[in-house]
């Protein structure tokens, strides 16, 4: 069977080919679903497996991998896996990105009454799973939470500044989260289904901290219980957290705040735009004072440069989840032209309009670029960064 795989480290190989107990009964219908989404984990996920057959004995459990279509066969390991062992299954997620978004789906996929939520990387500690388990199934609870804030938690050897990144996350959970919770930004807790099928359609489904989106979407209070453990050290692969995580956080926050009056891809639209007026005043006034270009010449290269950075920022942070790559980011760019010149047009035709019918100036420029943003807006949706089908 490792022949058919993609090359892992020998304790995933050989827990992959380990024979299987026969004792492993047919583990459905299960109590317990795992939910373990995943991008370029294929060498913990034979290991995780093994723990999860350790520490869940006497409960019937599966385990659903959702992987966003890893370049490094993680699917393919877990697939293996699966034909092994019957409570183990894959979704691989074709054009579709995000932690929250996969977790949402594998607890779709699901019909067990109690649902977990962990990493794929091994830092959660998988021991405490029969203890949330029973809390869940005995006490007035709707869900919880492994803390590291919690008394006799720990950071582990998470360097400082992860540390940092987590306490900042914590203040800016309070905006939407009500909840006295001691680590909103917990990746690790375990749910009644109901709580997830109250919430669900509300969900915001963005960035990679769930939990914070299930407190602020729930109508009512939730009843939580927090358990200590300390992260542990990742045996394999990279920590994902980057620029773009925090920055896909900030805009959960956001949706959570104002999601209700207007999209949040929107208002990013917005601001990115507002960035390319700056970009474009900038660009003309180095082509004026210091080229020495005439004003046609200065505008048109300006108005090219701010669309372009428009675009490019767009691309990565607006539309990520629809990125253009390759031939395609080419096409998008001309496309993405002609939509902002038309939005151009119209701005500069409603601010005319304006101005001529109410003779003021501030509220005419207003309504020509709120005009123009929802028309930029709008129709580079649908034609730039369109919907995969």
């Amino acid at each position: 069977m490792a022949d058919r795989l993609p090359a892992v480290t020998r304790a995933a190989t050989e827990a992959i080919e380990r024979p299987v107990p026969a004792a492993v009964p047919v583990p459905l219908p299960a109590e317990l679903t795992v939910v373990v989404p995943t991008f370029n984990e294929r060498d913990n996920i034979p290991l995780l497996v093994e723990r999860l057959q350790k520490m869940l004995k006497g409960i019937a459990w599966e385990v659903v991998f959702v992987d966003d279509d890893s370049p490094d066969g993680t699917a393919e390991v877990t697939r293996a896996l699966a034909r092994r062992y019957p409570n183990v299954r894959c979704i691989q997620r074709i054009g579709r990105r995000g932690l929250a978004s996969a977790c949402v789906e594998g607890v779709l996929s699901s019909a067990a009454p109690y649902i977990a939520v962990m990493d794929a990387d091994l830092q959660h500690d998988a021991s405490m799973l029969p203890a949330m388990f029973d809390m869940l199934r005995n006490k007035p609870l709707d869900i919880v939470i492994g803390s590291r804030f919690a008394g006799g938690g720990d950071f582990g050897s998470m360097g400082q500044r992860r540390v940092r990144i987590s306490r900042l996350g914590n203040r800016l959970a309070r905006l939407v989260v009500k909840a006295d919770l001691t680590d909103p930004m917990s990746g690790f807790f375990m749910l009644k289904r109901s709580l997830f099928d109250r919430v669900v359609r509300s969900l915001s489904a963005q960035g990679y901290k769930i939990l914070v989106d299930i407190f602020a979407s729930s109508p009512k209070p939730l009843a939580f219980s927090e358990l200590a453990f300390t992260f542990r050290e990742r045996l394999h692969g990279e920590s994902k957290l980057d620029t773009l995580v925090a920055f896909e956080y900030l805009e959960l926050v956001v949706d959570k705040l104002i999601g209700h009056i207007v999209p949040v891809r929107f208002v990013v639209f917005s601001a990115i735009g507002g960035l390319g007026l700056v970009v474009h005043l900038a660009v003309l006034a180095i082509s004026l004072k210091l080229l020495g270009l005439g004003f046609p010449v200065s505008q048109g290269m300006a108005t090219i440069a701010a669309m372009t950075c428009n675009f490019g920022l767009n691309n990565i942070l607006t539309y990520r989840d629809r990125q253009l790559r390759g031939w395609k980011l080419f096409c998008g760019l001309l496309s993405f032209y002609a939509v902002c010149s038309i939005g151009a047009v119209a701005n500069v035709g409603i601010a005319f309009y304006v101005f001529r019918s109410d003779q003021s100036w501030w509220l005419a420029g207003v309504a020509g670029a709120a005009v123009g943003a929802v028309w930029n807006y709008a129709i580079s949706s649908v034609f730039t960064w369109r919907v995969k089908q």
